[in-house]
């Protein structure tokens, strides 16, 4: 702290007297500084008390505390005695003092600012470069002026300006006492400075831990819904109490999965489908953590598994704002929403999985009467007493690197629509195709309102599955073939079913429903109960063929399908094959040795087409 100095006055007398009374003045002004740092005054005031303890200590008529405003480009007045609210705002917003000036113009404080040493005016009128300022001088009521630095720990923190009203000579004694003052000032300005950060730092850690306790709050009241297995409609209801708005979930697809409220509050399926699923794109803007972003005065956040997103959160900004805690609820919900819908995804998956195991057992013709067997039947819903129709299904898939999900998504899709009906259909993936052991009891309660035939209903079952699967994001097209509603076996409905749609996807008949009266006669072939035959009559044709490919790992069987296939021209059949033409010729030539087939007689090309369609119809249990 600066020491007092009041050299050359003598205790004793008279003007030693005076000098104790002004050293008790200057005691209480320091202290009445101090009082109000420690008091955690604010800066402002801390800096109107300097201002009024210079003027009434050192007789000035006006005083003020100039510092850098934020840009630190200028210094502006914050703190005044005298000096009208007027004055202040026109020199702070029309004459800033400009801490470099210009060629011409050096303002007394920025000089003293810069210098570090006081700067005195005796009479402004007379000062050139006072000329910016002389127009607010006058309208105020100054003539003279002394600036003095502000200097704490080496450092010059602003400027402490005194004015009189008149002409003025500043002595020594008035320089060396305000500037005492002026250093007393820079440390309550340093020392206000550091609470007034203390103060906003506690401000800070306060909400900052307020937001955080009522944070977990929001996170643990959700939880507890999910724990109480209150399902998506209890998490989103829950997260609308929080947030008090409606809510909206919705799957990767845009399927609604949950909401509350009322819809005309919520956005609709175009506005949903404006914002992509993941990603940053331009014009959004991001809140947060970025799992809350915003989309035409709506707030939506993403719900992630295992890095894909599988659903997003859709609610009204509101026009009070989106608060940063309704956000915390948002991305809370995002989380527990993400674990729902794991929880169901591993449920699912587990049904998938056992109805999968049933099917394959079935299908490799274990005893559906036996107890083991139709008990397991029986706690997936399954009665599997009555008679069955079978459905198979197969995708066109657009990217061949999302086959795996797509087809995940279709059984899905598949299976919903099955556990709406009562007996309940089997359905599960086999063999890369999504099968479904239907009941006829269950077909015939699917359309009850007209009187439709038997054929009419399967087809109808057909195409309900048909829907479902190219309704799968990535899915260009399915292909669904149906079996005859003639009571049989599972094994020979699944036959018949697989084998009608192996033929129709060979034959070009895709992206539709087929049944085997569709099929003409390999439709009637595929109702043989014995498969056997069909081959052996091939064989009685292609069967050295067969064999060379099987021993020797050729393609010739596939050519001759191809080359049929393609009208008998080897130039179309070598492009469909990507191999030259020379290529088919070499392997047709080879076929004709191979079985002693003459390929341009016409009724050796009508008994090969033959036996290629019985071992299509033959082989109808294997994929296509």
């Amino acid at each position: 702290m600066p020491t007092m100095s009041l050299e050359g006055a003598d205790p004793a007398g008279p003007d030693g007297a005076e000098s104790q009374a002004e050293l008790r003045r200057w005691l209480e002004a320091v202290q009445a500084l101090s009082a109000a740092v420690s008091a955690g005054r604010g800066l402002y005031e801390v800096l109107g008390l300097v201002a009024d303890t210079a003027r009434s200590l050192l007789g000035f008529d006006f005083c003020g505390v100039l510092i850098p405003d934020s840009s630190g480009q200028n210094l502006v007045i914050e703190g005044w005695s005298g000096l009208s609210a007027e004055y202040v705002a026109r020199v702070n917003s029309d004459r800033p003092v400009r801490l470099h000036g210009d060629d011409v113009h050096h303002a007394p404080s920025s000089q003293a600012f810069r210098s570090g040493l006081p700067v005195a005016v005796r009479d402004i009128d007379r000062e050139p470069q006072f000329t910016p300022w002389g127009g607010v001088a006058k309208e105020q009521g100054y003539r003279s002026m002394l600036s003095v630095p502000l200097v704490a720990g080496g450092d010059v923190v602003g400027t402490l300006n005194s004015y009189h009203s008149a002409v003025h000579d500043f002595t020594d004694h008035e320089v060396e006492r305000l500037t005492l003052l002026a250093n007393h000032a820079a440390i309550a300005l340093t020392s206000a400075r550091m609470v007034e950060e203390l103060q906003q730092l506690n401000v800070s850690l306060r909400r900052q831990r307020d937001l955080l306790t009522k944070s977990e709050r929001i996170h643990q009241r959700l939880l507890e819904v999910a724990l109480r297995a209150g399902g998506l409609d209890g998490i989103v209801q829950a997260l609308a109490d929080l947030v008090s708005r409606p809510v909206l979930v919705e799957d990767a697809g845009g399927a609604v999965l949950a909401r509350t409220g009322s819809l005309s509050e919520l956005p609709g399926s175009d506005v949903r489908a404006a914002l992509p699923l993941d990603g940053d794109p331009s014009g959004v803007h991001t809140l947060g953590t970025g799992i809350v972003r915003e989309e035409g005065g709506y707030v939506a956040a993403t719900v992630r598994l295992a890095g894909e997103v599988v659903a997003r959160v859709w609610l009204p900004r509101g026009a009070e704002g989106f608060s940063l805690l309704d956000e915390r609820a948002l991305e809370h919900a995002s989380i527990v929403i993400s674990l729902e819908l794991f929880r169901l995804r591993t449920g699912t998956e587990v049904e998938h999985r056992l109805r999968g195991e049933l099917l394959a057992d079935i299908l490799s013709g274990a005893a559906v009467e036996s107890p083991p067997v139709a008990e397991r039947a029986r706690r997936l819903g399954h009665d599997l007493s009555q008679p069955h129709i079978a459905v198979v299904g197969q995708l066109d898939v657009a990217t061949e690197s999302r086959r795996s999900l797509t087809y995940q998504r279709a059984l899905a899709l598949v299976s919903e629509l099955a556990a709406a009906y009562t007996p309940r259909p089997l359905v599960a993936m086999h063999q890369g195709a999504v099968v479904a052991l239907w009941p006829l009891d269950s077909v015939r309660t699917l359309s009850r309102a007209a009187p439709v035939g038997e054929k009419q209903r399967m087809d109808a079952v057909a195409s309900s599955i048909r829907r479902a699967m190219v309704s799968v994001p990535d899915a260009a097209g399915a292909t669904v073939a149906v079996s005859g509603a003639e009571r049989r076996t599972f094994v020979q409905a699944y036959r018949t079913a697989r084998g009608a749609l192996n033929v129709a996807l060979r034959t070009g008949r895709s992206d539709t429903v087929v049944t085997p009266d569709d099929l003409g006669v390999a439709g009637l072939l595929l109702q043989l109960g014995d498969a056997r035959q069909l081959v052996a009559f091939a064989d009685r044709t292609l069967a050295a063929v067969r064999q060379h490919d099987l021993l020797r790992g050729t393609h010739l069987l596939q050519t001759l399908r191809v080359y049929l296939d393609s009208e008998l021209s080897r130039t179309e059949a070598a492009h469909r094959l990507s191999v030259h033409p020379n290529t088919v010729s070499q392997r047709l030539r080879r076929i004709e040795t191979v079985a002693d087939l003459d390929l341009a007689a016409p009724a050796t090309l009508v008994e090969v087409s033959a036996a290629l369609l019985l071992l299509d119809v033959a082989e109808g249990g294997h994929p296509a």
